[in-house]
């Protein structure tokens, strides 16, 4: 169920680390693979009313896991993205509370 939507990262690159990023979440989070997704959302970076490059930007959306693991999670992402030669990488996490997560209209 972790929901991984990144912006400002290329294709290829969010591909290329999709398999070995997914393994180490499956291992460290103990969900089945099929429950991750990962999302490339394309976006237009605008800064004093110029285009910019902007830079790789991550949310992390799921079920709160605590601050311990969190941290670990967004290390790893991280560390996965700079070896792609990403410098400067953001990611923050939006947390669902179960009462409000519907899946086929039942939630959590």
């Amino acid at each position: 169920m972790p929901q991984i939507k990144a912006r400002n990262i290329k294709a290829e690159d969010l591909c290329r680390i999709s398999k070995p990023l997914v393994d180490e979440l499956q291992s460290m989070l103990g969900c089945p693979r099929d429950f991750f997704t990962l999302e490339l959302i394309h976006s237009t970076f605008i800064q004093d009313g110029e285009v910019t490059s902007g830079y790789p930007y991550v949310e992390i959306a799921w079920f709160d896991r605590g601050q311990e693991t969190q941290d670990k999670v967004a290390k790893l992402v991280t560390s996965q993205l700079k070896n792609l030669g990403y410098e400067n990488v953001d990611i923050f996490f939006t947390l669902f509370e179960k009462a409000s997560y519907y899946e086929n209209g039942e939630h959590f």
